[in-house]
């Protein structure tokens, strides 16, 4: 007992030691709270749900630069009764002292000041995560309400916000003991900014949440959502970081050898993590972060990981006569195939570009992952030669593959292959040569597409019908790829290349809409082409070009009154609710291709009326893993996933 008091001691003055050096000294002011509440989408992207969940992402990436710092070890997210989330940490606590700038505490000033905390250049943290560093204030300007507690120096401090305005100033409301410090951040999203929805998903919260456990090895993570009957609490805590996180990717997958390689170095400043495995698949995953920030767009960590993959696979295969001194080297998309890797670097200051400024733009974070990678990469393949071996005729395998497809990726590049004549899916392309205006519908079978061709908008609306489910691309190598008829014809249309010739900027169109019945097999076609999207033509969907119709299900006709409705639920209710005369006729639409070009113009295609949800990175991302459990190859986690589900199939069309 005595030891354990002694080292309680000594953890509690080490504790008061880097305390007393994070103060409000520490926090810098760079700007104001005005516009936030205008213009709330320059802030977090947009009033949308993807919005509503970046304030639960600024505030744990506040508690995630503790942990950076080595101040935190857990961090609880709460999702309470009455819709409001809750977010505590264990670090140091936000300081409560006045900062010389505002005269106001730091606790408040953190709260109500844009771009003012520890992550700009006072010395509180060295390297942060989040992307912009506006978190607290912005997210106290989006909430009718929100209150923070704090504990530092064995004290309780408390203050709460309406809409960004200080309704108690800070207060201290009790004592605690000095081995208890952290910080509470409780909040009400503002239904007046969040118009379309102030409900939070817990799918897309515990994605993120155990994707940032992964991240950061060590810290735990929780999630508990109060709104269920049975609120159980959700741990995510990785002791092996992205090594376990490669081993969470392949989970339902065979791969070339067991243990995912890991990777730490430190260059400069800039802390490297690279982790890979091969599965015996076609497909390449291939994730990179930079402070925490998935990195869709790549970047200069990605170049740097790539450059030394490719040249130590070359090496390694000239060294042990693989390859022959007169054979050329192996391309890096063939090296590729087939792998599985996460790339993270922490840098003391990113630079984002691209499109959706998720693009790392230091070239410097391209030399760290080179240097850190390289070696130990080139170390393991020299003491594992069967792996090497394994690896080298899998690249080798894929570039066999790749020149059979090549006489059938030239046609895709052929303008002249958008005549109709030559497209198996007998393309109807729109009059507009302007892509920002073109949308091109991805239409199930013939039936629907006839319709939709004599529906559609000859302006601006392109129709490709396809015939039935396209190939099943998990289990594809390229050439059987490029070789399916819908396939091509897909991509022929596009103008956008295939694979690593894809250009986006080359797109056709900049709205590319599935649609397909509302059934289970419209639904089955759906997560195919999102399969294929995700994995062969992903920036269509970071560029938020891809989208998915919702055609109604029923149509209600009572005397000159008609209803189109969604689901049995809305049916039976909106039956109830009409008087009984004259009888309403119902027609259930078992497909598109019942209905006429009106009604589907009316419904479906319509931009006035119809109803589209863009297709999000992570909701592509969720339909591939759930269909490379279920198209894959392995048995096992399929049958698993099946036994466990199939109790909740309640109806299931025949």
């Amino acid at each position: 007992m005595a030891n354990n008091n002694k080292e309680n001691l000594k953890q509690i003055k080490q504790y008061e030691k880097e305390a007393d050096k994070y103060n409000a000294s520490q926090i810098q002011v760079l700007g104001g709270l005005e516009a936030v509440r205008k213009r709330p989408g320059m802030y977090i992207g947009s009033t949308s749900s993807q919005g509503l969940h970046h304030l639960v992402w600024e505030i744990i990436d506040n508690g995630i630069d503790e942990s950076l710092a080595g101040f935190a070890s857990k961090i609880e997210v709460t999702i309470n009764e009455d819709g409001s989330v809750t977010v505590q940490d264990d670090g140091r606590g936000i300081p409560v002292d006045i900062e010389k700038k505002t005269g106001r505490p730091a606790l408040e000033t953190v709260f109500t000041v844009l771009h003012a905390g520890g992550k700009f250049g006072g010395g509180g943290y060295k390297v942060s995560g989040g992307l912009h560093g506006v978190g607290a204030s912005v997210v106290n300007a989006l909430s009718t309400k929100l209150d923070v507690t704090t504990m530092r120096d064995g004290k309780k401090y408390f203050i709460d916000f309406s809409r960004g305005r200080v309704v108690d100033e800070m207060k201290v409301t009790g004592t605690v003991p000095l081995s208890e410090h952290g910080t509470i951040v409780h909040f009400f999203p503002d239904p007046d900014i969040f118009t379309e929805t102030t409900s939070f998903d817990d799918k897309i919260l515990k994605n993120r949440i155990r994707e940032l456990a992964f991240l950061n090895k060590g810290l735990k993570l929780t999630f508990t959502d109060k709104r269920k009957d049975s609120a159980e609490t959700d741990v995510y805590h990785y002791e092996g970081g992205i090594q376990e996180y490669v081993s969470f990717l392949n989970r339902d997958t065979e791969v070339l050898f067991d243990e995912p390689i890991y990777v730490e170095g430190n260059d400069n400043d800039i802390n490297v993590e690279v982790s890979l495995q091969y599965t015996k698949g076609y497909k390449t995953t291939l994730m990179t972060f930079a402070n925490n920030i998935h990195t869709y767009e790549g970047g200069m960590h990605e170049a740097g990981f790539k450059t030394a993959l490719t040249r130590v696979v070359n090496d390694y295969a000239h060294k042990t006569k693989l390859l022959k001194d007169s054979d050329d080297n192996l391309s890096g998309e063939d090296i590729r195939e087939g792998m599985t890797a996460v790339v993270s670097v922490k840098h003391p200051n990113p630079q984002f570009e691209g499109q959706t400024k998720t693009k790392l733009g230091n070239s410097d974070a391209r030399t760290a992952v080179d240097h850190a990678f390289s070696e130990t990469f080139n170390r393991f393949l020299m003491e594992n030669p069967q792996v090497g071996r394994k690896i080298v005729e899998k690249a080798q395998l894929a570039e066999r593959a790749r020149t059979a497809a090549k006489r059938a990726r030239e046609v895709t590049r052929k303008k002249s292959g958008l005549e109709i004549a030559n497209l198996p899916g007998k393309l109807a392309d729109n009059t507009s040569n302007d892509p920002s205006i073109s949308e091109l519908f991805i239409v199930e079978g013939n039936s629907a597409g006839g319709s939709a061709k004599q529906g559609r908008s000859r302006l601006t609306q392109a129709i490709l019908p396809i015939r039935g489910k396209i190939l099943n691309v998990e289990k594809a190598s390229m050439d059987r790829i490029l070789a399916n008829q819908e396939i091509r014809s897909l991509f022929t249309a596009l103008g956008t290349g295939f694979g690593a010739d894809f250009d986006v900027s080359k797109a056709r169109y900049h709205k590319l809409i599935i649609m397909t019945d509302a059934d289970v097999d419209g639904a089955h076609i759906r997560t195919l082409l999102l399969t294929l999207f995700y994995n062969y033509m992903r920036p269509m969907i970071e560029k938020g070009y891809v989208y998915i119709a919702r055609p109604p299900l029923y149509q209600v006709r009572q005397g000159k009154v008609v209803r189109y409705l969604d689901t049995d639920e809305e049916l039976h209710d909106y039956l109830g609710s009409l008087q009984p005369s004259p009888k309403p006729l119902v027609q259930r639409y078992k497909g598109l291709g019942e209905m006429d070009p009106e009604q589907l113009w009316d419904t479906t295609m319509n931009p006035e009326n119809r109803r589209l949800d863009r297709v999000s990175p992570e909701y592509a991302k969720n339909a591939d893993e759930v269909f490379e459990l279920l198209m894959g190859n392995e048995v096992g986690p399929r049958r698993n996933f099946i036994e466990t589900n199939a109790k909740y199939v309640e109806n299931l069309d025949a």
